[in-house]
């Protein structure tokens, strides 16, 4: 009886596995056909923190 239930287990495991590695396959392969990353980064950002990192170049716009 032992032994029969580590069988079970051990099905039931594997066939979690196998469902989870499609999943995130799956998964993966969706967001890289529906979001294209490509447009939403931008250039300048280089520091990656957004706008508010930004100085104005001149002097007076850096007073307002």
């Amino acid at each position: 009886m032992n032994i029969i239930m580590y069988i079970v287990g051990f099905i039931l495991f594997v066939a979690y596995c196998c469902f989870m590695a499609w999943s995130i396959h799956y998964g993966n392969r969706k967001q890289e056909e529906t979001n294209n990353y490509a447009n939403l980064s931008d250039p300048t950002d280089m520091d990656g923190m957004g706008n508010f990192s930004r100085f104005p170049k001149d002097i007076e716009e850096r007073k307002k």
